[in-house]
């Protein structure tokens, strides 16, 4: 019992530095070269807020005149589907190298944040 409890002890460690690793968001809104951007941040985590924020400008700039923006995850979604190209680039430390993730893995990630926060906010 006790192999076990220090093999969940382990796993919940490497989960949580997956999350602190350096992560470079590659956005592409439209079809051309020219929109191309990129941010970076400190932890997976991080990024995905940064996702959910460039969805909340983009919001509000489609309703100026709404003071308060609210949106289901499936809209969210239908956002990241909708850009061209979207795509993380995250830190990885055993191989000092930077692994590509794609748009599904960045909804999945996503997902679990706001399910994580829904949950501490209840």
């Amino acid at each position: 019992m006790v192999a076990r409890a220090v093999v969940c002890k382990c796993l919940i460690i490497l989960c949580f530095l997956c999350f602190q690793s350096h992560t470079i968001l590659l956005v592409q809104p439209g079809p051309k070269p020219e929109t191309r951007t990129y941010s970076d941040y400190e932890s997976v985590n991080e990024c995905m807020e940064g996702v959910c924020k460039i969805y909340e400008e983009h919001l509000k700039r489609q309703n100026p005149d709404t003071p308060c923006i609210t949106y289901d995850i499936s809209q969210l979604f239908d956002f990241v589907d909708q850009l061209a190209d979207l795509s993380c680039l995250v830190y990885q430390k055993s191989t000092n190298t930077y692994a590509p993730y794609n748009k599904d893995w960045i909804k999945e990630k996503i997902y679990v944040l706001l399910r994580r926060q829904a949950a501490s906010s209840n």
